[in-house]
């Protein structure tokens, strides 16, 4: 009998667990997506919220009401899909984004997507943007090229290419960059506008691009987080080992964040000390380095998740 008061009294609660919910289809329902449809893209503005969602081949759409409505923005500026989780790069502080794009145009807005630069290259599976310098500075991989790393110091009106054999790449400031490299363990690091390079950690990130905030470095490499406090020169584990291979996402300040690995969204309230699990992902989603796309709305306290071939989910916390 007691057994059963407490099923009872347990049922409201199961009842109203928050479950993933698809946000996309009153979008693609009215288009037609391309190849790998659906969708293939999700960010978040970590001040504003607002989401922005990739339709393959139709653009990118913005919703300033959590995914109940969107619109397209960025008109021809921006087409074709994401490739990876580390596509959309939005700015810590907000209103800026730069969208890396393959087979279609890459952009960036910095008025929250009202406007758009379009990028004189693209066909970019992923990038970092110097947000905290001059927030012109890109660094980028090229699709299917072997592995090349390009570079704009002018907000993407032009680029130079570094060399082939890149697997990830992330910028601090105008001319220091770190990278991985094929068949190359580690982390190695440039301070001088990518023309020489020093190997400065024996650990290899699973990420492709770390998240630079308040002037650290923080990059998931699937047991834990890789952090550097100076610019790239050392890096640390930071807290305890944890699932993580996309993230940080950062809540309102460096001690609170969310990072994702395969066992959901992990999040800390103390600067990596704890974990505790905050959400699943959704049925069907997984780590890859194609793919899945995450991201978090730490104000609304929302998770979304996107990815090829599947609609764009969110959860309500």
């Amino acid at each position: 009998m007691k057994f059963v008061l407490m099923l009872a009294l347990a049922a409201p609660l199961l009842a109203h667990a928050a479950e993933w919910v698809n946000i996309s289809d009153a979008v693609t329902a009215k288009l037609k997506p391309g190849y790998a449809g659906p969708t293939a893209g999700v960010a978040v503005d970590r001040v504003s919220g607002d989401v922005f969602m990739v339709v393959n081949d139709q653009g990118l759409w913005k919703s300033a009401d959590h995914g109940a409505s969107f619109a397209r923005v960025g008109d021809v500026n921006i087409s074709g899909r994401c490739e990876t989780g580390w596509a959309l790069q939005t700015d810590p502080n907000g209103q800026r984004l730069f969208c890396f794009m393959i087979y279609g145009s890459s952009a960036m807005t910095t008025d929250g997507g009202k406007t758009w630069t379009k990028s004189a290259t693209s066909h970019l599976d992923f990038g970092g943007v110097d947000w905290a310098d001059t927030g012109k500075r890109l660094l980028a991989v090229r699709h299917e090229s072997g592995g090349a790393l390009a570079i704009s110091d002018d907000g993407g009106a032009t680029w130079n290419d570094k060399g082939k054999g890149f697997t990830g790449c992330g910028v601090f400031d105008h001319s220091t960059f770190v990278v991985t490299r094929e068949n190359a363990r580690g982390i190695f690091r440039s301070g001088d506008d990518g023309a020489s390079w020093s190997h400065v950690s024996n650990d290899t990130p699973a990420a492709a691009v770390p998240v630079i905030f308040k002037g650290g470095g923080y990059w998931p490499a699937g047991k834990g987080i890789l952090a550097s406090q100076d610019k790239g020169l050392t890096w640390i584990w930071l807290g305890a080992p944890v699932d993580a291979s996309f993230g940080p996402y950062f809540g309102e300040s460096e001690l609170h964040f969310v990072v994702v690995g395969s066992s959901g969204f992990q999040e800390t309230k103390d600067g990596g000390k704890s974990f505790r699990l905050a959400a699943p992902l959704p049925p069907g989603f997984g780590i890859a380095r194609i793919g899945p796309h995450y991201a978090w709305d730490p104000n609304a306290d929302i998770f979304y998740a996107s990815t090829m071939r599947k609609p764009t989910y969110k959860l309500q916390r």
